[in-house]
């Protein structure tokens, strides 16, 4: 990889970096092509992307980022999950992290703050930030539909009156 390569990349590390909200550190020894290949088709289904990574390259395009205090984290064989969803990538990498033992985290960060491993397996049992909005919405919703049945209920009442008393003159016209 010559200078210009390397300027390259951590330039578009550091673009990856500002855009990201988490960032999941991962170290993994062993996995096989295969097993990478099945971690990266989740990790994009849950609209997340993982990204094995040059530890110089990554500590020079963590520099002018909000996750600069993870430079510590990246010694040895070293990776990334990042996504803008705050749970996605901690949700995906603590499970395969459970299924496959050659992967394990080391640490993350979302936004400022620095998470040990710990703190990324706490995020990961947080619903999506999509689950969390439809609870909210359902809980908007749930006293404006009750609302709507209460004041609905007295005309539906009087149809149905009206409704039997036009069944009854019916009745009694054809007897």
């Amino acid at each position: 990889m010559n200078r210009s390569e390397k300027a390259e990349a951590i330039a578009e590390l550091n673009q990856t970096f500002k855009g990201a909200n988490l960032v999941v550190v991962t170290r993994q020894t062993g996995l096989t092509v295969a097993e990478v290949t099945d971690l990266r088709r989740k990790i994009r289904a849950a609209g997340a992307s993982y990204k094995v990574t040059k530890n110089r390259l990554t500590l020079r395009a963590l520099e002018g980022t909000s996750f600069t205090a993870l430079g510590s984290l990246f010694s040895g064989p070293t990776a990334i999950a990042y996504s803008e969803d705050p749970v996605a990538a901690a949700k995906v990498v603590a499970a395969f992290a459970k299924t496959n033992e050659k992967l394990t985290i080391v640490g993350g960060a979302l936004g400022e703050k620095v998470l040990d491993v710990a703190g990324v397996q706490a995020l990961a049992t947080l619903p999506s930030l999509d689950a969390l909005r439809g609870k909210i919405i359902g809980l908007l919703q749930a006293p404006a539909t009750k609302v709507a049945g209460v004041l609905q209920a007295p005309a539906g009442q009087l149809a149905r009156v009206f409704g039997a008393y036009g069944a009854k003159e019916d009745g009694a016209k054809a007897a």
